[in-house]
């Protein structure tokens, strides 16, 4: 056996995964034109990870060794489970990073009193991504039901980006868009190998040139204060100023609240909505969701 044995090894464990994997499988649009190769394309495979194709080409020919953080990317977008990523890192000659993944946010209960206690203003609590993490029945009633999408789904930069409602409901749905591939920046600064926020930005890149542009920008920004404009398709235009609060026991966790000047058109108008959500019986998350 070669000293590279192990590698090639590796480079053909890949290149069989992702020979399995439809196009449709990783949540990438399907043309309908023949594809010369089974399964995902390396580049695909490659932006799905947020490494370059001659990186990932590299390690398909055995030419490279891999980081942890690299592999445990390519095991989350190859589908991989339990025995496969084990045998995958074997190869690599590394240490799992599983005992060191951050565990499933849930809201803290401060932040969801708080919201249960918001029943005229429209708020949500997201955590690290956008992921959202719990909101109230007028942010449901004045962007989507976030109860009728998958909790892996559940990220605000993501509906923004593959939700074509967003693009009207948004005046403004670009600048928008922009201030939240800033915000994840930021975040991936501070989480530089988060395994779900590079398998979120790969999606994101594929499906949308747009965001591939925006991310590769550089720009950042953090969640603080603004204004937006919405055309809500039930109460019209909502002109609204938005908020953040951080709460002090995970700094991870941001409270973001839409109000509106007391006697303004926007403020009767959240109330017309609020009305309209009850009738409609929009859920509100619990602490279960």
């Amino acid at each position: 056996m070669t000293a590279n044995a192990p590698l090639n090894e590796l480079g053909e464990f890949l290149k069989k995964r992702r020979s399995e994997l439809s196009p449709r499988t990783v949540g990438l649009r399907e043309t309908g034109k023949p594809r010369r190769v089974e399964g995902l394309r390396r580049e695909e495979v490659a932006q799905l990870a947020s490494i370059s194709t001659d990186y990932y080409t590299r390690l398909e020919q055995g030419r490279m060794q891999a980081s942890a953080p690299v592999l445990d990317v390519l095991a989350r977008v190859l589908h991989l489970d339990d025995d496969e990523r084990g045998y995958l890192f074997q190869l690599a000659g590394k240490t799992t990073t599983r005992t060191r993944r951050r565990g499933r946010q849930k809201v803290q209960p401060q932040l969801q009193r708080v919201l249960d206690d918001l029943t005229a203003t429209p708020a949500i609590v997201q955590g690290r991504r956008g992921d959202i993490l719990a909101w109230n029945a007028l942010a449901a009633a004045l962007v989507t039901d976030f109860s009728r999408i998958p909790e892996k789904h559940r990220n605000y930069p993501r509906i923004q980006f593959t939700d074509p409602a967003m693009r009207t409901l948004y005046a403004d749905w670009e600048t928008s868009a922009q201030i939240s591939v800033a915000q994840l920046r930021m975040e991936a600064a501070k989480y530089p190998e988060d395994p779900r926020l590079i398998e979120l930005v790969g999606e994101l890149s594929l499906r949308d040139e747009q965001f591939a542009r925006w991310w590769g920008e550089h720009h950042v920004a953090a969640r603080t204060v603004g204004t937006k404009t919405l055309n809500h398709p039930v109460v019209g235009e909502l002109v609204l100023d938005w908020d953040t609060l951080t709460a002090n026991t995970d700094p991870d966790q941001h409270l973001t609240v839409w109000t509106a000047a007391p006697g303004s058109p926007t403020h009767e108008r959240l109330r017309i909505l609020a009305s309209w959500a009850a009738d409609q019986d929009l859920p509100a998350s619990s602490p279960l969701n």
